[in-house]
């Protein structure tokens, strides 16, 4: 496979239409190892700017995106939205709502990185604008493609675990040491702590899977020495559906639980380890022949204590969601991610902070997922 040390190369276009150009705001992890990649190896894409003003994020693009130019800030590159076809929003939380209103005002679609907004309210206002332009808005919600979801997600479709009643999922990481940077700020304008980073995946998977959430308890704490910001925390669901979500997140655990544990009335199926792309986007690696396959080691298993065997994993496939997107723009296909989802997500994490830092259940209302007028939420006994 192509590896960050060699220039990554351009897919082949359509013959009969030039590739999008695409613009993308940021060049740290997001950018670097998500975004410009999986942008580059996409067919019908092409990576046209970058904004970066950091000397070695510059050469590291020069390396790894030669066809790409540099650009200073936000403001140059929007100042001429007609050399793009598309903007994504790679940049620190707090940036991610500015930048999205003001392309979308400058006539450009928008993929924004998760969280979409720092509340539901903030990402609601986006996706009316974005409605009212008629403009493609989209957030870039990876992990619904990792491998054990999509797994998880056909074997709740085609019924193999029954009835799903208790839906477990973690993603807990060993990291005691305090780092510098807007994750570890307690400023609610940043969206930084364990629940927004990690915590926005794990409610948007539990909500694709089984719907909206009426009620939400959560347990939300900032345990190593010196933090400010969340740094562990617990969320519990309840569906509409009848199926009840417990969610962990924490960057101070020594040893880690399941990835995931789904119990039904027929069979349940748990999971050790995590998805293999982020590793490989990390190393350098780009989507090829065999990316995304999970090792038969760590496959995880189906069935009940009477029998339980290794089932066998659908492969990750983030290069999905930009195929998605070419498909949202080219062909009015639906967008991969709805913002609508990220508002009802984002609703839920608010509850969750609100349900932590009053020690009570707290009720959604169908018009405060929808809205994302947190203050509609109401109280439930505990």
């Amino acid at each position: 496979m192509t590896t960050a040390s060699t220039p990554h190369p351009e897919p082949s276009e359509h013959p009969e239409q030039p590739a999008l150009r695409v613009g993308l705001i940021g060049y740290g992890l997001a950018g670097a190892a998500f975004h410009a990649p999986l942008i580059a190896t996409t067919p019908g894409l092409r990576l046209e700017a970058v904004v970066t003003a950091s000397p070695e994020r510059r050469e590291q693009l020069r390396r790894e995106h030669p066809q790409a130019r540099a650009v200073d800030t936000a403001e140059q590159l929007l100042a001429d939205p007609s050399a793009l076809d598309l903007l994504v929003v790679a940049s620190p939380n707090r940036s991610h709502v500015p930048l999205a209103r003001a392309a979308l005002e400058a006539g450009l679609p928008v993929v924004v990185d998760k969280p979409l907004a720092a509340t539901a309210a903030e990402a609601a206002a986006l996706a009316d604008l974005a409605e009212a332009r008629g403009l493609l808005l989209t957030v870039f919600q990876n992990r619904r493609w990792d491998a054990d979801f999509r797994t998880v997600r056909q074997l709740v479709a085609d019924g193999s675990l029954g009835t799903v009643h208790r839906y477990e999922s973690r993603f807990e990481r060993w990291r005691p040491e305090l780092k510098e940077g807007w994750r570890e700020s307690a400023d609610p304008a940043d969206a930084g702590g364990i629940l927004y980073d990690l915590g926005s995946h794990l409610v948007d998977q539990a909500l694709t899977l089984f719907g909206p959430a009426t009620h939400v308890h959560a347990e939300v704490d900032a345990r190593r020495t010196g933090a400010v910001a969340d740094d562990d925390a617990f969320v519990a669901l309840t569906h509409a559906s009848g199926v009840r979500s417990h969610l962990w997140m924490s960057a101070l655990a020594g040893q880690l639980g399941p990835r995931l544990r789904v119990l039904g009335d027929r069979a349940a199926y748990t999971v050790h380890g995590m998805d293999p792309q982020e590793d490989a986007l990390r190393a350098g690696q780009l989507p090829g022949p065999g990316w995304g396959e999970v090792a038969e080691a760590d496959r995880g298993l189906l069935g009940t204590v009477d029998g339980a065997a290794p089932h066998p994993s659908l492969p990750g496939d983030y290069p999905a969601f930009y195929a998605g997107v070419v498909r949202a723009l080219c062909e009015g296909a639906a967008a991969p991610v709805d913002p609508r989802e990220a508002v009802a997500a984002l609703a839920v994490l608010e509850a969750a902070r609100r349900s932590a830092a009053e020690g009570r259940t707290v009720a959604l209302t169908e018009e405060t997922a929808r809205t994302g007028e947190s203050a509609r939420a109401e109280e439930t006994a505990r």
